[in-house]
């Protein structure tokens, strides 16, 4: 019998450098926007690169939300799907050091790739503001990526149900990393070096100085 989940839904990318965390607060916001049916499971991927690799490969669909450069104005948004997903390609489809695309090229070696996949992209405006949050070109894209993707989950034949006031959502990650908490807390840019870690960046200086 064959026992991989029917959807996979991802949000991958790293939320303290900017816009490198749209995926994961695109899933975020669809979990809180709709109740899917039990055979779809919402995650967040985060930077787990490779070890997303059993995810996918007991998955028939997979749905993925991520930072792409298209070479769009920041916040275009595009939505791939199957053969335009390059699993293969020498282009990454993201910024991260495993793309998705090393994922989606080993489950194709081992003959477990999924039927069907969309990746659901934004162009981002800033990759290098450590500790920052969305810019507003992608922040503002949010609502039209998950409202893409509910379409494309409707025609997988797993609508989302709009989440009513009395059924909140059980989140995808830690409270503290939540889009709220971590703007409330995060430092000021005049009050913290946002470009890396200040001890890396003073090793750096003196090893090429």
């Amino acid at each position: 019998m064959d026992a991989r989940r029917e959807v996979l839904i991802l949000g991958i990318g790293n939320l303290l450098w900017a816009d490198e965390g749209f995926g994961v607060r695109a899933v975020e916001a669809l979990n809180q926007a709709f109740r899917f049916p039990d055979e779809v499971e919402l995650m967040d991927g985060g930077t787990l690169g490779l070890s997303l690799l059993p995810y996918v490969e007991t998955s028939r669909r997979v749905l993925v939300f991520d930072a792409v450069d298209f070479g769009l104005a920041p916040g275009g948004l595009k939505v791939l799907r199957d053969a335009e997903v390059p699993a293969w390609g020498a282009r990454k489809m993201s910024p991260h050091q495993n793309g998705f695309n090393d994922v989606l090229a080993l489950a194709q070696l081992h003959g477990a790739a999924p039927e069907q996949i969309v990746a659901i992209g934004v162009q981002p405006l800033t990759l290098d503001d450590f500790g920052g949050s969305l810019t507003e070109p992608v922040r503002a894209r949010l609502a039209e990526a998950i409202d893409l993707a509910a379409a494309e989950l409707a025609r997988w034949g797993y609508p989302g149900a709009p989440r009513a006031a009395n059924d909140p959502a059980v989140p995808l990650n830690a409270g503290s990393v939540g889009l709220a908490a971590y703007e409330a807390e995060r430092p000021a840019a005049d009050t913290a070096c946002r470009i890396g870690d200040p001890r890396l960046l003073e090793l750096r200086e003196r090893a090429e100085g």
